[in-house]
């Protein structure tokens, strides 16, 4: 009876170790995604992508489009020539299920002209057999009027 208990309890241990094994696994792979980001190694963030991910961004519209890792690299090249310094902060990561991973953070950059960039941003990541597959994100994309 002993050995069954024993057995029993590691099993379960197994199972509930796997269940946070892959959203932990997940998160690391997201915090690598900002590091890449901000390290503005964009060709390692895109190849974190599927080939052609679905992305939700006010930058788009309202629907989704599918973008390649090339078009992903272009993007961000060009964010990076009005900002060249941006920066994203992290200020939460939360595991949403199994594949899903939402992340809280602030943009902040100096763009060329010398203005300011500080824009708080959510992004939902869809996480299917090591890629990303999805890239919802929101953000105020209305400018102040002045």
């Amino acid at each position: 009876m002993k050995n069954l208990i024993t057995f029993s309890a590691f099993i379960l241990l197994l199972m509930s170790c796997k269940g946070v094994s892959k959203q932990e696994e997940n998160e690391k792979m997201i915090t690598q995604f900002f590091e890449h980001f901000n390290r503005h190694d964009f060709e390692k963030m895109a190849n974190m992508y599927v080939e052609n991910a679905e992305f939700k961004d006010p930058t788009f519209g309202i629907g989704i489009v599918k973008q390649s890792r090339l078009q992903t690299i272009q993007k961000y090249k060009a964010l990076n020539e009005v900002f060249p310094n941006i920066h994203d902060e992290i200020q939460n990561i939360y595991a949403a299920g199994e594949n899903n991973v939402v992340v809280e953070f602030i943009s902040t950059g100096k763009a060329v002209d010398n203005s300011k960039l500080e824009l708080p941003v959510c992004t939902i990541f869809t996480i299917e057999n090591g890629f990303i597959t999805k890239d919802f994100t929101y953000f105020d994309n209305f400018e102040e009027s002045k």
